[in-house]
């Protein structure tokens, strides 16, 4: 299959040394001489790549660091100026290494380590998603040491971390759902078969609302959080449509558009073949944060002509409006990954009637060193992550076997 793009253009495409397997990591970094650094986090053996996308038809990789061992991943990243914030996540309980790791990057050729946060601990595999817009604070979906789930699919919550100071890292508030663990006053949470847990994903903070968090929990849907004392974290609203749909649950992320009162929202796709269809993306009114109402959802492609093809099918990330520079902003345009769907772009002008204006699916990747390295590889492409620049150039990348992909619109 050769690539499909409507209302595209491929400039470059990019396998990364052989080790194309991207997680949910991008961000562009501008040095003083010029250049443009696209930073990426990867699914397993390597840590992190620096491409250089300053002439984004010819991208170079500039950096490239192993993880420090094979049972984990980085998976997610923030960069603030010349800082990196890296998540380490581990795949069993009580491994080393699992927390956050804050780089130097102002040489990115060589970055230097200046700080970490350790969640390291017998219950603990550190931390899966991490935002950081400041430099101030970091907000991290992540397990700790300490925590005592009753659960273990609930052992992934919401942790604010002070890093003003990025040698010295600190916790500054903790919320999970109510329930959640041992000791709460509320009831044992309703288990929703197949039980993906009622654990934190995305925890997504915007300078226009710096008191409020705009989080998505498994299977306890979206939530706004009152942030404004980070050591008491309010629930300011919950949108929880589990069930009855989807099934398995795993709402995703939450991305206020502040000038309309609106909030789209993923799910995640986490079974081949569309096993769990459908996976939306759904258009919410948070005019009213105490009560936001779902509008619409985004349109799929027809599910047989998806289904046909190997791997995953449904939504997953989208470009968050990231309050960086290099990051464009939009309030009518929506820019979606739904693997092997590729990368789909929709506006919304009319939030009633959202409708597909480009998309992206690659044909499948070669060159790949590490196709052997998984035991459950995904089949096919699997487009994971997008990340939109200032000049509305679109990078893309793929979970396992196509590495980064740039485009841009012809619309």
């Amino acid at each position: 299959m050769a690539h499909d793009l409507f209302n595209m253009r491929l400039l470059s495409h990019n396998m990364l040394n052989g080790y194309p397997n991207i997680g949910e990591g991008m961000a562009i970094q501008t040095t003083p001489d010029g250049r443009r650094i696209m930073w990426l986090a990867h699914e397993s053996i390597i840590d992190f790549t620096a491409v250089d996308v300053t002439d984004p038809r010819e991208p170079v990789v500039i950096a490239q660091q192993p993880l420090p061992h094979p049972e984990m991943r980085s998976n997610s990243l923030a960069v603030v100026g010349d800082t990196m914030y890296l998540a380490h996540q581990t795949s069993r309980y009580g491994l080393p290494d699992s927390g956050m790791v804050i780089y130097d990057i102002s040489t990115p050729e060589t970055p230097k380590i200046i700080g970490k946060f350790d969640t390291v601990g017998e219950t603990s595999r550190g931390v899966h998603v991490l935002w950081c817009a400041d430099g101030k604070y970091a907000h991290l979906s992540t397990t700790m040491p300490d925590a005592k789930p009753r659960y273990r699919r609930d052992d992934q919550f919401y942790v604010i971390l002070d890093v003003g100071d990025p040698t010295n890292p600190v916790e500054a508030g903790r919320w999970w759902v109510p329930g959640a663990m041992e000791g709460d006053a509320e009831p044992e949470l309703e288990r929703h078969p197949p039980d993906m847990g009622y654990g934190a994903h995305n925890t997504n903070v915007y300078p226009q609302r710096p008191d409020r968090a705009y989080c998505c929990f498994k299977d306890a849907g979206a939530i706004i959080l009152d942030i404004s004392d980070m050591s008491k974290i309010k629930e300011v609203s919950r949108v929880d449509y589990h069930p009855p749909m989807p099934s398995p649950a795993f709402t995703h992320t939450a991305l206020p558009l502040f000038e309309r009162g609106l909030m789209i929202v993923t799910d995640e796709s986490v079974r081949q073949d569309g096993e769990d269809w459908p996976k939306l993306v759904w258009v919410m009114d948070m005019s009213t944060e105490t009560n936001p109402v779902i509008l619409s959802t985004l349109p799929m492609p027809p599910m047989e002509e998806l289904t046909s093809r190997p791997g995953r099918f449904g939504a997953h990330n989208i470009h968050e409006n990231q309050p960086a520079d290099t990051s464009f902003k939009s309030e009518t345009l929506i820019f979606g990954t739904y693997f092997n769907a590729g990368m789909r772009v929709h506006d919304i002008s009319n939030p009633f009637q959202p409708k597909e204006v480009a998309h992206f699916v690659p044909e499948l990747a070669t060159g790949s060193k590490i196709d052997d390295h998984y035991a459950d590889a995904l089949e096919g492409m699997n487009i994971n992550d997008v990340y939109v620049d200032e000049n509305q150039l679109v990078y893309t990348v793929d979970r396992q076997r196509g590495g980064m992909y740039i485009l841009e619109m012809t619309v």
